[in-house]
């Protein structure tokens, strides 16, 4: 159906979902929609003037969905379980039901769409294209993989007389990416991570290699230098002087990092960059998004301007307090890798600061395939305060637990603890810098520790 009258999203909540149902009710088409619990994002959607329901019963269908089956789309989530009654419904009345990523690739075709690959880092990157964008005189969409700052929105859209482009973080869960059409591609990191999913590794790969091969022209694939192997396109790095594309810098002040880009190429180096957020990681992001959207025709000036202008994303390095006694920082960070990004982050701007960490583990599966590694990342903090696993959609693995992950630490200040005795476990901690990590429900944490550590 290319253009319904009525859209029905199940798991409305969602990042990714949200975007879309932004987009589709900001171009007048009734939107309604449905999700497992409330939350921040689902309340602003309301705001919006999008109905949801959080029941997951038939009747909680609005009868204008039921009564327009034909001129009616069903937009479902992978995470939405298979039990659902709702889902099972709209598959039993004959109702068109299409994936997100589907529904994605659809909205974007049309696009000259840039999109950001890779297991981390692309939701940052991709919030920098669209900053980027803003900060110039054409006509784009983006579709976000969080709440940009800048935007103040996952869902952006700026309308000029030029050609119509397109942000898309592509996602490599269950392979969704496949559904783009991208004329530019960022990759950001390949390495391992829904091996539920793939099963092995190597299909991970293959699947990455399999979104590469839909950019025609492989100087409009752009490549962190570590996956210079899997991937064939134009290297960049942020401190790799083997790249293509590489980062000078020039000076570090406060949070941010004044630099250039140089490269191997014979070019002129791009100067008289600043980044103004923290970490090595974010500054390889930035670097990913300015050869992207230079390569898409974006006017140098506008580059320069959306990266000094760019602050950040919700739940990415985000400063949630600032005090004399206590620093809070809330990250997204569920991978290994992203834990290691955060932490070495942090130790590099508060070097002679105590980290406590709140880590909540995300997924059984990936606990059980990272164990090891989330134990190793995790003792490089001072303090360790570890919630019980997030299962997401995923039912319980026997011996995955947060308990056998605490059981492999080199850390002696760790211990268990139930999200709900938190903030009274920290009663008894010394605070210096204290650290938010996972992305499960431990974002519901952030306000109480806020209010608790400002007053």
């Amino acid at each position: 159906m290319d253009n319904p009258k009525y859209i029905y999203f199940l798991g409305i909540g969602g990042i990714g979902m949200s975007a879309l149902a932004r987009f589709f009710n900001n171009a007048s088409v009734m939107v309604v929609g449905y999700d497992k619990t409330p939350s921040p994002l689902t309340h602003t959607l309301i705001d919006e003037g999008i109905e949801i329901s959080f029941i997951d019963d038939v009747v909680s269908i609005p009868s204008i969905i039921l009564e327009n089956k034909v001129e009616s789309l069903v937009v479902y989530t992978p995470a939405i379980p298979r039990d659902n009654k709702i889902f099972n419904f709209f598959k039993e009345q004959g109702f068109e039901l299409k994936k997100r990523a589907e529904v994605l690739g659809m909205v974007t075709a049309q696009t000259e769409n840039l999109s950001v690959a890779g297991t981390h880092g692309k939701t940052t990157t991709s919030c920098i294209v669209a900053t980027i964008l803003q900060h110039s005189n054409m006509h784009f969409s983006a579709f976000l993989g969080g709440i940009s700052t800048n935007l103040a929105s996952n869902y952006y859209y700026q309308s000029a007389p030029s050609q119509h482009l397109s942000v898309t973080e592509a996602d490599e869960f269950d392979r969704s990416f496949l559904q783009l059409k991208p004329q530019y591609a960022v990759f950001t990191s390949t390495d391992a991570d829904h091996l539920d999913i793939y099963g092995k590794q190597e299909e991970l790969e293959k699947s990455y290699q399999d979104f590469s091969s839909l950019v025609s022209d492989k100087n409009n694939v752009f490549v962190a230098y570590g996956s210079k192997h899997l991937i064939t396109g134009v290297t960049y790095s942020a401190s790799n002087t083997n790249a293509d594309y590489y980062a000078m810098i020039k000076s570090r002040s406060g949070k941010g990092t004044h630099f250039s880009i140089r490269n191997n190429l014979g070019e002129d180096p791009i100067e008289d960059l600043y980044l103004n957020i923290p970490g090595q990681h974010n500054l390889e992001n930035a670097i990913g998004a300015a050869l992207m959207t230079r390569q898409a025709g974006v006017p140098l000036e506008s580059i320069i301007a959306g990266l000094v202008n760019f602050k950040g994303i919700k739940r990415r390095f985000e400063y949630i307090l600032t005090t004399e006694k206590v620093i809070y920082i809330d990250d997204y960070a569920h991978h290994p890798s992203e834990l290691r990004a955060i932490i070495s982050s942090v130790r590099e701007l508060y070097p002679n600061k105590k980290i406590t960490a709140i880590f909540q583990p995300h997924l059984f599966s990936r606990t059980q395939d990272f164990m090891a590694d989330f134990a190793y990342e995790l003792s490089q903090v001072d303090d360790l305060l570890l919630l019980p696993i997030y299962p997401a959609r995923e039912l319980p693995i026997a011996g995955v637990t947060s308990e056998a992950v605490l059981a492999m630490l080199d850390l002696s200040n760790a211990q268990c603890v139930a999200k709900e005795e938190v903030i009274n476990t920290l009663k008894n901690h010394q605070v210096e810098v204290l650290l938010t990590l996972g992305a499960g429900d431990i974002d519901r944490l952030v306000l109480p520790l806020k209010e608790y550590y400002a007053d």
